[in-house]
């Protein structure tokens, strides 16, 4: 037993490992296709955006080896130690942070550039996998919620005050919550408020009001009839979800006008249809959707793009690398691309549930959560679904921090995965 737990490679998912070579693969097949240039292909010119990328790949391969070399247990004992530096990373940024389109998440050291905020999501699914994994903490508890929605609502916060979009991953860490015993109820009132928040920009406040007042009075008026008490009545029950709906309106009419900033209130009304505009804010949606839909079926093939070789597409190996896959490798492509997605997601599922060490499978349950939400987001934004949010595509995005971000979040799920019969 010593001498197999002395072998990095004893017990590892290789099936994981092998959706991880597939899509960092295809990524980078992708970032080519969109940064190359006819005159010139130097894989190893490191002037191009496709060789910097191979470069970080290459790198992730120590990366791997130095998680493979780690004990498991190491990750749980010093979970909350990389949270807080994760912390001070975020909080640096506000004195020695660069500002790159418009955000200030960058740290740059000569031509480098690292974004802590790819990392803070992995030690932030350590601390709360270390919190919920705890034998004496039950989440039932409110206490015990407030803990937990602290180390969500930390970074998310911290990331907020820099680039918005990019904090709504953190809603991802609520799955994780459900899967360990919170109530249902915060998932739907949360999307009850991301609905009411899109009704009140399309509708206005008194129209979402004059609806809100009927649908309380109705339920009030239903309840008194079917328990046929009308002076025993919990009116504190119904003043209390009139007064918390109507704050809510008001607050969400307050936070578009006067928090969100002109260009972000632009990008929701093109998408929720109350203007029309692709040639600014609507550009980018606009020319990916085309680009997409040019692709058709089959593709147009690898390097045939005549839309990715001119440029119509802005951010087309970052944010938007899903509309080349769409445009060269067609509607087949695209979707064998989700299919692997999916399939490295139910894999890591499937193998959090196999997992006797609690800590274990929450931490899976994060890592699969994450995948997902940057999954949806991004093509909902590249296909026009959602605003624009600059929210990468895992293990496809152009960027060093994204690639090794979610590459340390793989491969330490895949060091506990390969470790999860021993006793930590």
């Amino acid at each position: 037993m010593r001498q197999e737990q002395n072998n990095i490679f004893f017990g590892i998912d290789w099936l994981l490992v092998f959706f991880f070579i597939i899509l960092v693969g295809f990524g980078w097949i992708n970032i080519f296709a969109a940064t190359y240039s006819e005159e010139s292909i130097q894989i190893f010119d490191f002037s191009t955006k496709y060789s910097k990328q191979l470069l970080w790949i290459l790198l992730s391969i120590p990366l791997i080896i130095l998680i493979l070399f780690i004990n498991a247990k190491f990750f749980q004992q010093f979970a909350s130690i990389f949270f807080v530096l994760s912390l001070l990373s975020l909080i640096g940024l506000f004195f020695f942070g660069t500002e790159i389109n418009g955000a200030r998440s960058w740290y740059r050291f000569g031509s480098i550039g690292i974004q802590p905020s790819e990392f803070a999501k992995v030690f932030t699914a350590l601390a709360l996998a270390k919190l919920l994994s705890d034998r004496k903490y039950n989440l039932s508890i409110i206490k015990n919620q407030l803990k937990a929605f602290i180390i969500i609502f930390l970074p998310s916060f911290l990331i907020a005050l820099h680039d918005p979009g990019s904090a709504i991953i953190y809603l991802a860490f609520f799955f994780v919550l459900n899967r360990e015993g919170l109530t249902l109820a915060y998932i739907i009132l949360g999307c009850t408020s991301i609905l009411l928040f899109v009704l009140t920009i399309l509708l206005g406040v008194k129209i979402i009001i004059g609806y809100l007042f009927i649908l309380i009075t109705l339920y009030m008026l239903y309840s008194i009839y079917r328990n046929k008490r009308f002076l025993k009545f919990n009116w504190t029950k119904i003043l209390g979800m009139y007064l918390i709906s109507f704050l809510f309106i008001f607050s969400a009419d307050y936070s578009y006008n006067h928090v969100l900033k002109k260009h972000q209130r632009d990008r929701f009304e093109v998408i929720l249809g109350k203007t029309s505009d692709t040639k600014q804010i609507g550009y980018n949606s606009n020319q990916s959707m085309q680009t997409i839909s040019s692709g058709k079926f089959w593709g147009k093939g690898f390097l045939e793009g005549d839309k990715t070789k001119g440029d119509f597409v802005p951010a087309q190996d970052t944010d938007y690398i899903f509309s080349v896959v769409g445009e060269e490798w067609g509607f087949i492509g695209s979707s064998l691309l989700i299919l692997v997605f999916i399939s490295l997601l139910f894999r890591i599922i499937y193998r959090a549930e196999k997992h006797a060490n609690k800590f274990g499978r929450i931490y899976g349950y994060g890592v699969a959560s994450i995948l997902f939400f940057h999954l949806i987001v991004n093509i909902g934004m590249v296909i026009g679904l959602i605003p624009t949010v600059g929210i990468p595509l895992p293990f496809l995005s152009y960027g060093g921090s994204s690639l090794w971000g979610f590459t340390l979040l793989l491969f330490i799920f895949i060091k506990l995965d390969a470790q999860k019969s021993y006793d930590w």
